[in-house]
């Protein structure tokens, strides 16, 4: 079982005369953090999207339990301190024995042997004055593939209390939850110790487990925005007395970190973020044992992504759907949301941070996205997409201008914004759809190499649902039948759904036929061209995954001669660290052979039966571990009479 990072002790002062008097306590004052209460999983009452709303404010409509996952909420209750966290310094304690309730969401795998011993737990987003759970939404293809245990925790006053809050939002359900101790707290001072104690109900629990079977080795704190701020407070200030957290993850936002923590910090933001200074986003520091910081180009703060993924639930359960949602109006300057999916690279930051805390493997190093100083600005290429930052091949080989930035109302500047670009100019850009597939793979393959998106980067659904779109625009603007469209939409659709089973084949195959439709059914040139050239690419990540997918076999085959006669001799290597079957197949027979253990060989002598043989090939496939491995082996022609 994986190490995970010791917690560091909480140190124990007497307080009772402070507290008397109302004065700040010294740092470490307080108790260690307690094991609260926990009542649960409260049984849901009502359907997702049944106005009597008993269920979970946002309940997931992923297919959990297609993955083998289960959804539960939970009570949390307890007294909780009040903080003084300045971000700056170690907190100091105002006061203690705060009564609170409030409400953790647990998305798990059901079976613990599918569980990667990692739990990701996100402090709500409460700018909206409703809980809103960023980091879920831009990340849970991945953390469900990965086999992570996701705990949403409400932790502010605005999530419970508020007029749009879950209190008002189901008074039967949650009518009880408080995080203002009667009234008596309005300021979230609460929210950081009740923070810690919702993960220490998660990782070492007393009573009720909201893990259930599972035992977590490590506990990822993250936040987004409004959140990341609360969280750049926390490590800052309240973690060093906590520690009950191995990591955290400052998504889109967050200032200068202390260079005496022992908790590593993991700073991940959006061209948005620091283009615009975005809770110190902008505020670079280098990186350190403890500390990384990526920046990915033209992503933006709130992107496609999260406007689609959220808007779905936010009209179910809020009733109206954030800017630049799919069918309402759009009233910023460009059309909101960039492109860019900057959730692949924020899967992987989870990846190496859990990496980081089990064994001391050290993230990869980012590079910095180009600004100019007074006025800060990001330095742009003739299109105007940034330069610098981590890139994918979205940025690097582009079908749409994609950006951190977007004027307009509301969160118009926080959404940046993606403007298509019309056919005739993409066939100029690319007139050999080949060569563009190939440079899309050029620039994905060096971000998988470079660490910075995961190595089944084709299970991503973007690559996907941005092919769905660009042929639902063309349906839209006549160049394409709606009948074809969408049957390619479809095939689209079924190849999305065997990536995510890691059935690269089948993938292949779909997007395949949805390209070959493309090519003989779409009569407008350009639109066909710009299907294929997608298509295309598409396949070519596809092939790039299945490559990285494959088991390390090492082959070999030649013909030899032995008394006068002809074989064809096969071995076949296993390079792996686990047992794989093997099959060995040539025109005159074949042999399989199960087990070979790893540094083994599986080898045969086929007898031609002749005294010569004409080149050929053998084929040699091999399977285990969920994986496999199929190659033609060539061999020379020789006689032997």
């Amino acid at each position: 079982m994986p190490a995970r990072l010791v917690r560091r002790p909480f140190a124990v002062a007497a307080t009772g005369a402070l507290l008397l008097t109302g004065l700040a306590l010294p740092a470490g004052a307080a108790d260690a953090v307690p094991d609260p209460g926990v009542v649960g999983p409260i049984p849901a009452t009502s359907a997702p999207g049944d106005p009597a709303h008993g269920y979970p404010f946002l309940a997931t409509d992923d297919d959990l339990a297609g993955h083998g996952y289960v959804e539960e909420e939970f009570f949390v209750q307890g007294e909780a301190t009040r903080y003084q966290a300045d971000g700056l310094t170690d907190a100091t304690v105002l006061s203690t024995g705060h009564d609170y309730r409030t409400r953790i969401v647990v998305r798990r795998p059901v079976d613990p042997d599918a569980f990667n011993g990692t739990v990701i737990a996100e402090w709500y987003n409460v700018s909206n004055q409703w809980d809103q759970e960023v980091d879920w939404f831009q990340t849970h293809e991945h953390l469900v593939r990965e086999g992570y245990a996701w705990v949403g925790v409400s932790a502010q006053r605005a999530g419970v209390h508020s007029a749009t809050g879950l209190r008002t939002w189901s008074p039967e359900r949650y009518g009880t939850l408080d995080l203002t101790d009667g009234g008596a707290v309005t300021d979230d001072t609460l929210s950081w110790d009740v923070f810690s104690q919702a993960v220490q109900a998660v990782r070492d629990p007393a009573g009720t487990a909201p893990l259930g079977p599972l035992d977590a080795e490590r506990v990822v704190a993250t936040g987004h925005s409004q959140s990341a701020g609360r969280l750049w407070s926390y490590v800052n200030s309240v973690d060093p007395l906590a520690g009950v957290v191995d990591a955290v993850v400052l998504h889109g936002g967050g200032g200068v970190v202390r260079d005496d923590l022992e908790t590593p910090v993991f700073k991940i933001n959006s061209e948005t973020d620091v283009a615009i200074d975005l809770l110190g986003a902008a505020q670079r520091q280098p990186d350190s044992d403890a500390l990384r910081t990526w920046e990915v180009a033209g992503a933006s703060h709130g992107d496609w992504k999260l406007i689609t993924d959220y808007g779905r639930l936010r009209l179910r359960d809020v009733g109206s759907a954030p800017g630049g949602y799919p069918g309402t109006p759009q009233t910023c300057e460009q059309p909101s949301g960039s492109r860019v999916p900057q959730h692949m690279v924020q899967g992987t930051v989870y990846d190496h941070v859990a990496a980081w805390v089990a064994d001391g493997t050290a993230p990869p190093t980012g590079t910095p996205i180009e600004l100019t100083d007074d006025p800060r600005t990001v330095v742009r290429d003739e299109l105007g997409l940034g330069l610098g930052g981590i890139r994918l091949a979205q940025q690097d080989v582009p079908t749409r201008i994609n950006s951190g930035s977007n004027a307009g109302p509301g969160f118009c500047f926080l959404d940046g914004g993606s403007t298509p670009v019309d056919d005739a100019t993409l066939a100029d850009w690319y007139p050999d759809p080949q060569e563009y597939a190939d440079a899309v793979v050029a620039s994905t393959r060096a971000a998988v190499e470079a660490g910075y998106v995961p190595t089944e980067v084709a299970a991503d659904p973007a690559w996907y649902t941005d092919v769905v779109e660009l042929v639902g625009d063309r349906v839209d603007a006549g160049t394409v039948d709606a009948a074809v469209g969408g049957q390619v939409q479809d095939l689209v659709r079924q190849a999305l759904d065997a990536a995510d089973a890691g059935d690269w084949g089948a993938a292949d195959t779909l997007v395949g036929r949805a390209q070959e439709l493309a090519e003989t059914q779409v009569a407008d040139a350009g639109a066909s061209a710009s299907i294929v050239r997608a298509t295309l690419a598409v396949r070519g990540v596809i092939g790039l995954t299945a490559a990285h997918d494959d088991l390390a076999v090492s082959t070999q085959a030649q013909a030899r001669c032995l008394a006068g006669r002809a074989y064809v001799a096969v071995r076949a290597t296993n390079d792996e660290s686990v047992p794989v079957d093997v099959t060995l197949s040539t025109p005159f027979g074949t042999r399989t052979v199960t087990g070979v253990e790893p540094g083994r060989s599986a080898y045969q002598a086929f007898p031609v039966r002749s005294t010569s043989v004409a080149p050929g090939d053998a084929r040699v496939s091999a399977s285990g571990d969920g994986r496999s491995f199929g190659a033609d082996v060539a061999y020379d022609a020789i006689a032997c009479g």
